[in-house]
């Protein structure tokens, strides 16, 4: 693509050669006015956003404000990625929300410099997953139980709003969804009615404009109206609660004031983050860069990560990550570098330091709204029905794990996704598919069908596929389908060819296991060769004995000389097999 000389020369200075604004670089001039117009209309559908994300979070409403200001530039700074939104997230201030308002109280100074703690902490975090190139981390985490955990965030944030859009006080803290969702069932004719119209009305705009308009910035109207109305009309004066005054300025720089035994306490509620952040982040950064056929770093994008959260820790705000659906919003908005989040923190800049006065109008019940649409947006009902299709199993799964962070909360949430993700890839593993190769009508080639007791290949030869690597967790059920075919095969047979094609590793506790099954069958007149081995597989076989065992002249690279060495003709036999 030609991007002309001005662009060339742009990306020839020290910050490139520093790796320093991957995000942004190269870029020309006519690119940086569009996304500079694009970052603009970003911060007009992203404000109330983050408005309402510091509402999730348990943090006064500025706060939202600075998760959009330094850590922005931060991350604009040293990730890689052009299109990845880092500011507030609604995942990550439930997780820590959750854990934090059993501490101190929601909003006091001692929850912010909680807060601002486990944003520290999970930098710190970050820059050792950085460091030690930990980025393939993201993949630990299945598309199935991260749809399932959204699921359940959005559950536990709806009914968490549920307070405030009926007027009422709820004496539970945001970890007690069930407890939540009862009391207010229960004082339901308690609702203060002019709130409750109003926060309706909100919620019932912005998914209307959604359907209809998604690109107007519906949250925004809501936000300037509602603070024109509630001044004008004076909603405190009728019962309708508001924020109150809101600290204007740029954030001060300050290391959050904790004790050791706090921060030693709050230690798991980073880690929680720190997962979360890496599989958010990774995902959406992949997404986008695929679409735009960009390169993915993400090693500099979890130091770019680790940066924001830095600052967010010393500005007084909470744990920023890179928000899929803000990654969206901007990639609509039309932002195609980090430059227009750069522009979008030019602009909270400018309400801080002139507009932040408005905001004690803002009435508690409209944010509220706001933060219920983004809650009940985070449950994909089509990658569901979508899972539910394709595989119930995975589909359970995913139901699990939105019931275990409504039951039990977010932060235990997270930790049961990591554990059923990783679980159900050993489950593979353990159990994995096989099959024998087997004759399906006469003068047709072999085919590999699911194994059966009974199954062979000829009426001396069975060839039999184990679809995994071999080790510890695994050999006992490999040796007993093995065994198995062996008892039920018909008399005479005479050779047990093992297809390792799909093999790649072999532990010693694998290798001592089958050498024993290997010398079981010899005693029964049963020759065991291996087809298909590959050059990692036969270093392991060497290494651990299991080829003296089987014998050399026995292991083959291909399986048309293991079946050759059986006494069969593949190419006449099995031409479709090799």
């Amino acid at each position: 693509m030609n991007t002309g000389p001005r662009m060339h020369d742009w990306t020839r200075t020290p910050a490139t050669r520093l790796a320093l604004f991957k995000g942004i670089l190269p870029i020309n001039r006519a690119a940086a006015l569009r996304d500079a117009l694009a970052g603009i209309s970003l911060a007009s559908m992203d404000i109330p956003q983050v408005l309402g994300y510091a509402r999730i979070a348990g943090m006064p409403a500025v706060t939202g404000l600075y998760t959009a200001f330094l850590p922005l530039i931060a991350f604009a700074f040293f990730g890689a990625s052009r299109h990845l939104v880092v500011a507030a997230d609604s995942a990550t201030a439930t997780i820590f929300a959750s854990r934090l308002s059993t501490m101190s109280a929601m909003g006091s100074p001692e929850y912010v410099a909680l807060a601002g703690m486990v944003a520290l902490q999970t930098a710190a975090l970050l820059l050792l997953a950085r460091l030690f190139k930990l980025g393939f981390l993201a993949d630990f985490l299945s598309r199935t139980v991260l749809t399932g955990f959204l699921a359940g965030v959005g559950v536990q944030v709806s009914i968490a709003m549920l307070g405030d859009l009926f007027g009422m006080t709820v004496p539970y803290p945001s970890s007690r969804s069930l407890a939540q969702l009862v009391y207010v069932i229960g004082h339901v004719m308690h609702a203060h009615g002019p709130t409750l119209m109003l926060a309706l009305g909100v919620v019932v705009a912005i998914l209307l404009c959604k359907r209809v308009a998604p690109r107007v910035p519906m949250p925004l109207i809501v936000v300037i109206g509602s603070i024109a109305a509630s001044r004008a009309l004076d909603f405190a004066a009728h019962g309708i609660s508001v924020l109150g005054p809101v600290d204007g300025g740029l954030p001060a720089l300050r290391f959050p004031d904790v004790t050791w035994q706090q921060a030693l306490d709050i230690v798991p509620v980073a880690a929680s983050c720190f997962v979360m952040i890496i599989a958010q982040s990774a995902a959406a950064a992949r997404v986008f860069a695929q679409q735009y056929h960009e390169d993915v770093d993400t090693n500099s994008d979890i130091l770019g990560l680790a940066a924001a959260n830095a600052v967010a820790g010393v500005s007084g705000t909470f744990v920023v990550n890179g928000s899929p659906t803000q990654t969206a919003m901007a990639e609509r908005a039309g932002t195609r570098s980090q430059l227009g989040q750069i522009v979008f923190a030019a602009v909270v800049a400018v309400v801080l330091l002139f507009l932040s006065g408005y905001l004690r109008y803002l009435p508690h019940c409209v944010l509220a709204g706001i933060v219920f649409t983004i809650a009940i947006g985070l449950i994909n009902v089509q990658s569901l029905k979508d899972i539910r299709a394709e595989s119930p199993g995975e589909f359970a799964l995913a139901l699990i794990t939105a019931g275990s962070v409504v039951v039990a909360g977010v932060e235990h949430g997270i930790l049961l996704a990591v554990a059923l993700s990783l679980l159900r890839h050993v489950r593979h593993s353990y159990h994995p598919h096989t099959m024998v190769l087997t004759p399906v009508a006469p003068g047709k080639p072999w085919q590999y069908l699911p194994t059966t007791p009974a199954a062979m290949t000829a009426p001396d030869l069975i060839v039999y596929r184990f679809g995994a690597d071999l080790f510890y967790a695994n050999d006992h059920f490999f040796v007993s389908e093995v065994t198995k075919l062996v008892d039920t095969a018909s008399d005479g047979l005479r050779f047990f060819v093992v297809d390792a094609g799909a093999i790649t590793d072999l532990d010693y506790s694998a290798a001592r296991t089958i050498g024993e099954l290997v010398e079981t069958l010899r005693a029964r007149d049963v020759d065991v060769i291996f087809g298909r081995v590959n050059r990692f597989l036969r270093s392991d076989m060497d290494r651990h004995g299991l080829t003296r065992v089987v014998g050399a002249s026995n292991v083959f690279y291909t399986l048309h000389e293991a079946l050759t060495a059986a006494g069969v003709s593949p190419s006449v036999h099995a031409p479709d097999a090799l």
